[in-house]
């Protein structure tokens, strides 16, 4: 087995796990952490400031997951299609 047959490309090896799988589970996850501040914000608060601000830093987190995510996996997706390992699409 050589490295690019067990790395793979598109749907395939270890690549098609990361990109079908894992990262839209990881990507999931943080739109779950993003929706429950909102919802913590404006409708669990009961104006309770200390309610309002966890919900703000929930939201907050969840929006910096998703952007740090989108960032990295573009860039690796990016890398590997440079390299040739990923075919363009």
């Amino acid at each position: 087995m050589t490295f690019r047959t067990f790395v793979g490309s598109g749907s395939t090896g270890l690549m098609g796990l990361i990109n079908d799988i894992i990262v839209p589970i990881i990507f999931a996850f943080a739109f779950v952490v993003f929706i429950w501040g909102i919802v913590k914000y404006f409708f669990i608060n009961n104006g309770d400031e200390a309610k309002i601000s966890e919900g703000k830093q929930f939201a907050l987190w969840g929006i910096l997951g998703m952007v740090m995510l989108l960032s990295v996996w573009g860039f690796v997706n990016l890398l590997l299609s440079t390299l040739g390992i990923m075919p363009r699409s």
